[in-house]
């Protein structure tokens, strides 16, 4: 049996941020060569749409890119909200200029990631979901969708993969927020159950329910029976999207859920868990935050573009997740950070 969990001694963010750092070999490069984006922009600024429609790209995909670029310090926004290059773009990304090095970053335009890069750019579908792999979507799974979280020993290594970062994150969720009054946690895709862990560890009054897929929850059994708390989860399978959800829970857990999923997909999960909550109840929306203008930090806007390459969604930020709060019938309270880049935002029904 393992012991209590604990806080990292030291911080292993840096470790997820050169990891990621890929994303922004691929989203450059594919911006310069494949979509060129900044010769299109030297001609002058222009809206979203407008963008959009001269590279392309579907809304998901342009912002997965856009975001990323601001975040670089190559794009702007002007007052009427149309994209604009910046200065150290149009000196050095613009085809003609004298100091330009598009050429330099053509180097890595046949490379297998930056190729995939563009593809997921242009067809707006996740890694496996637009071939004819057997593995099929990786992350995800959707009805109608072969998906690698169904099938026994792929689900159980990318359980336990994510697990890595969540086994770190879960101690500091737990001890940064509070239950008190609250007895049942619904923790919906749960996974692993390690935040569902976590939390029941450091609330010895609070039970959880751990909601996900069959596959999934063999490895979570395995872990709340390793920490010893296999009495206080209970383990339900289902599809969070149309099967019943239990009720009347104090507190409703959404970790590292909703940046797998469009926007539409996420307002059906935040109006499904407002339905499974009691008055007064709590929906926890813990993840990744992009700066409400949408224009980094960059580490998120290369996690978003992470999301974008192996799910349906990408990174949201604050601003788009208290919308969708606010339209459930929830009051938003304050973002709260936990760790690895991560944080919660609270919603009250």
């Amino acid at each position: 049996m393992r012991r209590q969990l604990t806080t990292a001694a030291i911080d292993p963010t840096p470790i997820f941020e050169h990891f990621r750092g890929a994303y922004g070999t691929e989203l450059l490069t594919a911006a310069v060569v494949h979509l060129r984006v900044f010769e299109i922009l030297a001609g002058g600024p222009l809206s979203g749409k407008a963008l959009g429609d001269a590279v392309a790209l579907a809304d998901r995909p342009l912002m997965v890119l856009t975001t990323a670029l601001r975040a670089m310090g190559l794009l702007a926004v002007d007052g009427e909200g149309r994209f604009l290059l910046t200065r150290l773009a149009r000196e050095h990304l613009v085809p003609g200029a004298a100091l330009y090095v598009g050429d330099y970053v053509g180097l890595a335009a046949e490379s297998p990631g930056v190729l995939g890069m563009v593809d997921r750019l242009r067809t707006n579908k996740p890694w496996g979901a637009s071939d004819e792999s057997d593995d099929g979507a990786a992350f995800i799974y959707r009805e109608g969708t072969p998906s690698a979280m169904e099938q026994e020993a792929q689900a159980r290594h990318l359980t336990l993969a994510l697990a890595g970062r969540a086994t770190i994150v879960a101690p500091v969720l737990a001890a940064s927020l509070s239950t008190a009054g609250s007895r049942t946690l619904l923790d919906l895709g749960g996974g692993t159950g390690i935040y569902s862990i976590a939390l029941v560890q450091q609330n010895p009054e609070l039970r959880a329910i751990v909601f996900d897929r069959p596959e999934v929850l063999k490895v979570a059994a395995e872990m709340v029976a390793q920490y010893g708390v296999a009495d206080r989860v209970e383990l339900l399978p289902g599809d969070m999207f149309v099967d019943p959800l239990p009720t009347d829970s104090d507190i409703v857990l959404l970790s590292n859920i909703l940046h797998d999923w469009d926007v539409p997909a996420c307002r059906t999960l935040v109006n499904r868990a407002a339905d499974a909550l009691r008055p007064g109840g709590r929906l926890w929306i813990h993840d990744v935050f992009l700066n409400d203008a949408l224009d980094g930090p960059l580490p998120i806007a290369l996690y978003s573009a992470a999301l974008f390459t192996l799910t349906e969604g990408r990174a949201y930020s604050a601003a788009e997740y208290r919308s969708m709060l606010e339209v459930a019938g929830f009051q938003p309270g304050p973002l709260v950070p936990t760790a690895v880049h991560c944080g919660v935002l609270e919603g009250l029904k």
